[in-house]
């Protein structure tokens, strides 16, 4: 099998650590071509998913007294080239949050494959509609004391009330530009 995944840029990834990582080595193990790509490398061309993807050779992981250790060069990519991600028997959806504007036109990109071709794992809809800031206020009654907003006042007088407060910012940076 074909499998892409979309993944965060893989040299920040930690291969002792990272769950992606760990289904790339276990599907490469299987026998089956892991290819990558960055959400900025998906492209829509005549109502077709495209990436620019990567096939990659991992160096897999190894247990030594209770940690997983890993090689200095622990990957090794193919020249990228852009292919139609209909050509895949599979597409892991697994770019970490935070959820921006490019991480939402990624997931309306990938609902243009085909699911009669290409198995897309993480739904699209899934993700855009149970944001991992967002979804959680579904069960405020087994939360902290919560308080969304974007209005300065609220936020001072909450603090001022509880005398306490865990900061997350909805988004970590502005998003540069998108083009269509």
């Amino acid at each position: 099998m074909k499998l892409a995944f979309i993944i965060d840029p893989i040299a920040k990834l930690d291969p002792g650590h990272d769950s992606t990582v760990a289904m790339m080595e276990a599907a490469q193990i299987l026998g089956h071509e892991v290819w990558i790509t960055e959400v900025h490398q998906l492209s829509v061309i005549d109502g077709k998913a495209l990436a620019i993807l990567s096939q990659v050779q991992l160096v897999p992981v190894t247990l030594k007294e209770g940690k997983w250790l890993s090689v200095p060069q622990w990957y090794e990519l193919s020249s990228p080239e852009l292919r139609c991600l209909e050509d895949m028997d599979a597409v892991f959806m697994r770019k970490d949050p935070p959820v921006t504007i490019r991480y939402l036109y990624a997931t309306y990109i990938l609902e243009l494959i085909n699911p009669e071709k290409t198995l897309v794992i993480n739904s699209p809809q899934g993700l855009r509609e149970a944001n991992e800031k967002m979804y959680t206020l579904q069960f405020y009654s087994v939360m902290p004391e919560t308080v969304v907003s974007q209005d300065k006042d609220i936020i001072r007088r909450f603090v001022e009330e509880k005398n306490k407060l865990c900061l997350n910012p909805w988004e970590e940076k502005q998003e540069k530009e998108f083009y269509f």
